[in-house]
């Protein structure tokens, strides 16, 4: 039972997660969030039938020690009538993402012998190779949209060849990752939109499956080559664990870093002064990452189960009930981060959790931040007096992973 006196039906309204639905709360979310954050941070949100979060160190907890194992298997989904969405389920069961120990720590050793900053680093001159080959086909014109002309391609053709899979087939794993992040991050809200997920998800599971077969007969450099031969302690992976986390690693590294891109440079167009700051120091550019990521997080929130019942914020969650972490809230929480909605690309002690927290902290996120970092000092040093070119902004309808659909700029080369 609630320690504390219940919400008004009004009020509970007006705090629901599914007001993200609304264009102008889609678009500015964070007044939502301040106001979970201060009246009911501890929220149950009886239309999403599950607990919301919003403080930083509740959201640190739940990521920290509540349970990733959410998927229902499935064998559970048929017998709840719902076999159509059954394939994405035999995918998800064995992504990193959604597994708890001994599983997940497994998973994460064999991956982690794979994807090593050594092999991250080891793309820094050809990414930076990339991002001007971007710029040079929009220089000319003096406008581009951030979107589609930068921030998709670069970590889309980055992904295919750290993958070790032909370059040009980035637009299509690209199209597939967006669709399958449609479900990621809108599921419980739109699920008229499984369709779209099931198709991508069976061809990325085909795609890679030939993949996994072609490196075996004529091994060669990649992320692929790399999970196939890793191995701990004797342990290597399926061939179903390796198709499931090649797919959460693709969708996973290209979904955050467009959003990283297109979130933070629109940060920066917003805040002038921050971004004149930034070109004329450079040396401010790794914290400049971090704080764009904590000022707009690319991730907004992620679900986890209660592991038994526990009393938070003076509110009982019971054993194995859903709790919605929102990061984004936690990014912004005054108790954590003094004036949390001014942007500050010099802020010190930036520890946000736009990565995750604890075990299943994203381990692409060197990846990403070196992505960001380089494509940001790639439009400082080819495109000056860079503004936005009008128009109203929108928003993609993806409640979870936050991005634009386009970002139109103008600049001059």
């Amino acid at each position: 039972m609630s320690a504390v006196a219940p919400l008004a039906t009004e009020d509970v309204a007006g705090l629901s997660l599914h007001r993200l639905m609304e264009p102008e709360v889609l678009a500015n979310p964070y007044p939502l969030f301040h106001r979970l954050r201060s009246e009911d941070p501890v929220h149950w949100d009886p239309f999403l039938h599950c607990w919301v979060v919003t403080r930083y160190e509740d959201v640190q907890q739940v990521l920290h020690t509540f349970l990733a194992a959410r998927t229902p298997s499935p064998e559970q989904l048929e017998k709840l009538g719902l076999d159509r969405i059954a394939p994405l389920a035999r995918i998800m069961v064995r992504q990193m993402l959604f597994l708890d120990p001994p599983d997940h720590a497994r998973l994460r050793r064999l991956a982690s012998t794979a994807f090593t900053p050594r092999r991250v680093e080891g793309l820094r001159s050809h990414i930076k190779d990339i991002a001007n080959r971007l710029v040079d086909q929009v220089a000319d014109s003096g406008r581009m949209d951030v979107i589609a002309d930068l921030a998709a391609p670069l970590p889309a053709v980055v992904t295919a060849e750290m993958f070790g899979v032909p370059t040009e087939d980035h637009g299509m794993l690209k199209d597939w990752s967006t669709d399958f992040a449609e479900m990621l991050g809108n599921f419980q809200h739109n699920p008229d939109r499984v369709a779209r997920a099931l198709a991508a998800a069976e061809n990325m599971s085909a795609y890679f499956r030939d993949q996994i077969a072609e490196h075996r007969r004529h091994p060669h450099d990649g992320l692929i080559q790399a999970l196939i031969e890793a191995e701990v302690d004797g342990s290597t992976l399926t061939l179903d664990e390796l198709v499931a986390n090649l797919i959460v690693t693709m969708v996973g590294g290209q979904e955050t870093t467009t959003n990283l891109i297109g979130n933070g440079l629109l940060s920066l167009l917003r805040w002038p002064e921050q971004l004149a700051r930034l070109d004329a120091d450079r040396s401010l550019m790794a914290p400049a990452v971090e704080e764009l990521l904590r000022f707009e997080a690319p991730s907004q929130h992620t679900a986890r189960l209660a592991p038994q019942d526990l009393e938070m914020g003076g509110k009982t969650i019971r054993k194995r009930q859903a709790v919605i972490a929102v990061m984004a809230a936690a990014n912004r929480d005054p108790g954590r981060f003094p004036d949390p909605d001014r942007l500050d690309i010099a802020r010190e002690d930036n520890r946000h959790v736009s990565f995750g927290w604890g075990p299943h902290f994203c381990f692409g996120a060197p990846l990403a931040r070196l992505e960001g970092q380089i494509v940001f000092e790639t439009v400082l040093d080819r495109m000056k007096n860079l503004e936005l070119d009008g128009g109203p902004l929108e928003w993609r309808t993806n409640l979870g992973l936050r991005g634009l659909t386009a970002l139109p700029v103008r600049f001059r080369a």
